[in-house]
């Protein structure tokens, strides 16, 4: 390499300690992370667009620097679904350094990349320390039964009050009011759970009827309104 003349006209000077990186934990163990194939840990990141339309949570589990499963999900931007199924198929057998220099054309999986290349060289995985971390395939879990994203989406005015749309446990039916309409509880169908029973062949009715539940004071409720129509 090319030195600048002032550098050229100075003596050396010997350097003295040289201890290497700090050891991170990686999967139950201390690791002195020099290359990139020294990574390994299942992490999360989260990342949204410019415009902050959209957010995306990035699942990654990497083992020995090279990312072996992806779990995309994003909110927010129709797009982004379509970006999402990309990433899936580009990011497995890359490295990690790799996925962070590539194109995922979601801005907003783009920076859940970011993040969750910075839990990882600082040690900040789930599973830090883990004894031999996660299998492949272990993001899946997270998702539940009928493998669908654990999603909230709620509605409120000062007019109208709140509509509670999506809850963990579900699609919401029913809102249950008391004497002051006020919620005190909800009725919910698992969606996962009735469009599996469908599949492997129950009626839709009862698949329907099956994957129906309530929570908190349903049963007391003076009242029940539709969230998406009343």
């Amino acid at each position: 390499m090319e030195l600048t003349h002032e550098l050229q006209a100075m003596c050396r000077v010997a350097k003295g300690c040289d201890h290497g990186p700090s050891p991170i934990p990686e999967e139950g163990g201390w690791v002195a992370v020099r290359q990139v194939e020294d990574i390994c840990g299942l992490s999360h990141g989260v990342g949204g667009c410019a415009p902050q339309q959209g957010a995306c949570k990035l699942t990654l589990n990497v083992k020995q620097g090279i990312i072996q499963e992806a779990l995309i999900e994003v909110i927010g931007c129709s797009g982004m679904t379509h970006s999402a199924a990309m990433a899936a198929e580009i990011l497995p057998g890359k490295t990690l350094l790799e996925a962070l220099n590539t194109d995922l054309v979601c801005d907003a999986i783009n920076v859940a990349m970011r993040q969750i290349f910075l839990q990882l060289v600082y040690g900040r995985s789930q599973t830090a320390f883990s004894a031999g971390g996660l299998p492949v395939g272990a993001s899946l879990e997270d998702l539940g039964k009928g493998l669908r994203s654990q999603t909230g989406t709620m509605f409120g005015s000062l007019q109208r009050g709140v509509r509670y749309l999506e809850m963990a446990e579900g699609y919401i039916l029913k809102l249950g009011l008391d004497e002051r309409d006020e919620v005190i509880g909800y009725q919910f169908v698992h969606i996962g759970r009735m469009m599996e029973a469908i599949r492997k062949g129950t009626p839709p009715g009862e698949a329907l009827e099956k994957s129906t539940g309530t929570y908190g004071r349903f049963d007391e409720a003076v009242r029940t309104i539709d969230p998406r129509k009343e």
